[in-house]
């Protein structure tokens, strides 16, 4: 029996994000991971988009100085409510702030993709905006004991069961998921990498 062999891989993914990892393999592009460890701090006074975007650079930067020979993607993702940036919850007590902080209202989610190719970086970035409808407390409680928001930016998981906090979407699902597939492949192409590739994982 003929079985197939795996595509090589064309492209390091700084993340150890699964969900960008299976973003990756939808859009069939072969990929090992190589997650970047950076400071994740907000620098005082500083913008949201700028945030993401220095986030992304600095761990496409970050592997790529490390030694990977292949192009090198990275993406942040970032919930911004007034101009304040929600990243991962410390725990449930910053958790349950945060969803309750997003309650009824609209925020803004912000991704920047960064692709290190040969000496260059070249960034894009999505913006979504989020409605969610009313939460009780009781709701924000138990959506952490899940376990399903501790590393999710803003607290909450659209591909997940938070998806039922969600009224409307305007922009990208897969932005919001941590990978925005037009800009990434927009990225992927004028650097050379296709997508579509055969048997992509």
């Amino acid at each position: 029996m003929h079985q197939i062999q795996p595509t090589a891989p064309v492209l390091c993914l700084a993340s150890a994000s699964p969900r960008r990892q299976e973003l990756l393999t939808q859009i069939g592009v072969p990929h090992r991971v190589r997650a970047a460890h950076i400071d994740e701090s907000v620098l005082p006074g500083e913008l949201p988009r700028d945030y993401v975007i220095r986030m992304a650079r600095g761990k496409a930067l970050a592997v790529r100085g490390a030694g990977e020979a292949l192009p090198v993607l990275a993406a942040d993702t970032t919930v911004v409510l007034d101009e304040a940036v929600f990243g991962k919850p410390t725990g449930r007590r910053e958790c349950i702030a945060m969803l309750t902080s997003l309650s009824g209202r609209t925020h803004d989610v912000l991704t920047a993709v960064a692709l290190a190719a040969g000496s260059d970086v070249a960034v894009s970035v999505s913006a979504s905006a989020v409605r969610f409808r009313e939460l009780t407390d009781e709701e924000c409680a138990a959506y952490w004991d899940t376990g399903e928001p501790r590393d999710k930016a803003g607290g909450y998981a659209i591909q997940g069961r938070g998806a039922v906090f969600i009224e409307w979407l305007s922009g990208s699902y897969s932005g919001v998921m941590g990978l925005p597939l037009f800009e990434t492949a927009q990225l992927l192409l004028s650097a050379g990498v296709p997508c579509w590739q055969a048997a992509a994982r």
